[in-house]
């Protein structure tokens, strides 16, 4: 049979992290990199179906093929890394200093392939910025918009917990989908069980920090009214902050910690 129990399920979790902090800088940037680019194009999917159908859920349904792609090739996401390096940590196979670089190094990659695929985006929907995008570019830009300045009618404490809010949702479904991928040893079982967190962390307009590294830049580039400072300040660091908080305390640690003695009197 190709499901995996849960009990499997968290050693794999472990290993899984454990592996992520033995990769080179170069590995990780590379990888994060390239995530970000295939998750960039999975929004710009999502958002043309959404339009042309005009039922948003539509949108939803396609976007999962992003995450899927990254999880298949092995490439690194730090959303989902925040619930699987912090485990090797607390389980003293590998040291704080060790995930503090993984997860830099993973959103290096991360912030350099969303500002080239937005790049790229941008000057494919403007025709080298030579017209006004289309009607799926500028609604990009209205994507960046609320996203950022979009919060700031509540002020800043009111706007940034918000984000970091919608933060700590989406990446309890987003790792929750991460995790499921691992409950199947076939590619069929993996995409299935991936599939449905995903779209309903899209769906439900949750803001995930590494899709934010393209959609934001790319909605600048597209006539977003929003600055560096309004991006950072009001969207990705928050987000970034809610993603890790989400990560831990709705995924990594529950499951961790819900099958470790099991897992530990198995494998004796």
């Amino acid at each position: 049979m190709s499901y995996v129990g849960p009990e499997k399920v968290a050693v794999s979790m472990l290993e899984s992290g454990l592996a992520k902090t033995k990769l080179s800088a170069a590995q990780m940037v590379l990888r994060g990199a390239v995530s970000t680019f295939l998750l960039g194009a999975a929004v710009l999917l999502a958002v043309t179906a959404a339009g042309q159908s005009g039922v948003d859920v539509f949108g939803a349904l396609l976007f999962p093929m992003g995450l899927v792609m990254v999880i298949l090739l092995g490439l690194e996401l730090l959303t989902g890394n925040m619930a699987l390096v912090p485990l090797a940590v607390i389980e003293k196979r590998a040291s704080f200093g060790h995930m503090v670089g993984s997860f830099g190094w993973v959103l290096f990659g991360h912030i350099l392939g969303g500002l080239l695929a937005a790049l790229l985006i941008a000057a494919l929907l403007t025709e080298w910025w030579t017209a006004q995008a289309d009607e799926f570019g500028l609604a990009i830009a209205d994507m960046a918009a609320e996203k950022t300045i979009g919060y700031q009618h509540l002020g800043y404490l009111g706007g940034a917990g918000l984000a970091l809010l919608n933060g700590i949702l989406c990446n309890g479904l987003v790792c929750l989908g991460v995790v499921m991928g691992m409950t199947s040893t076939d590619t069929t079982g993996k995409i299935l069980a991936i599939w449905f967190p995903i779209a309903a962390f899209y769906a439900l307009g949750f803001e995930h920090s590494v899709v934010n590294l393209f959609v934001i830049p790319a909605g600048m580039m597209l006539g977003a009214p929003v600055g560096i400072d309004d991006w950072w300040l009001w969207n990705q660091i928050p987000v970034l902050v809610g993603n890790l908080i989400g990560a831990l305390a709705l995924t990594g640690l529950p499951l961790h910690y819900a099958f470790r003695q099991r897992t530990a009197s198995a494998s004796d």
